[in-house]
């Protein structure tokens, strides 16, 4: 376990491998569940403030669902997601020419219509960041859809936090990763 800051970091993100491998999985995570992707407070207001710019890329159910829901919910715990369509997939998850699941933000995002690259829950994932009294958990969330990225991230190398070195230095900051480094190099 590391201490950074305010956040608690669970010392599975410097001993696991990951990397992503979209072929075998086709984008299962923006898919499987009980919930959407997790937003913090303060991204609300940007998901609002895009919706024109994202409209394009979205999917005609996930518009239509957009219209009923909203563009983002509140659970019964208070707290903060994207809308799913019929208890599947993210409302701003599209298919593309090879069926697999992508985000119709990040998409925008790489044609330069908005400035907002995706939910940093995303972005993270399978990193989750919970908040507790008085820090920030920072874990690596296992779920089965993930075997071939564990699989892939091993065979390649790469732990998971070199691999999410880019959502981690957007969500804590340049310093912090720096520092999450030097921790990680002192234990081995």
């Amino acid at each position: 376990m590391y201490l950074i800051d305010d956040t608690v970091i669970t010392s599975d993100i410097s001993q696991e491998f990951f990397v992503c491998d979209l072929s075998k999985c086709k984008g299962a995570c923006c898919i499987e569940g009980d919930l959407g992707a997790p937003l913090e407070e303060e991204e609300l207001e940007i998901i609002d403030r895009i919706q024109a710019d994202i409209e394009p890329y979205l999917s005609e159910i996930g518009k239509e669902e957009i219209k009923k829901q909203g563009t983002w919910v509140r659970d019964e715990d208070g707290d903060y997601s994207t809308p799913i369509i019929k208890g599947r997939e993210c409302v701003y998850a599209i298919y593309d020419d090879k069926g697999y699941l992508k985000c119709a933000i990040e998409q925008a995002y790489l044609d330069g219509k908005v400035d907002f690259q995706k939910p940093i829950s995303c972005h993270l994932y399978p990193i989750r960041v919970s908040k507790l009294a008085e820090f920030k958990a920072v874990n690596y969330e296992r779920w089965s859809i993930c075997s071939d990225a564990c699989s892939h991230g091993k065979s390649l190398g790469v732990p998971l936090y070199k691999f999410l070195k880019t959502p981690l230095i957007r969500k804590f900051g340049e310093k912090w990763y720096e520092e999450l480094e030097r921790e990680i190099v002192n234990e081995l």
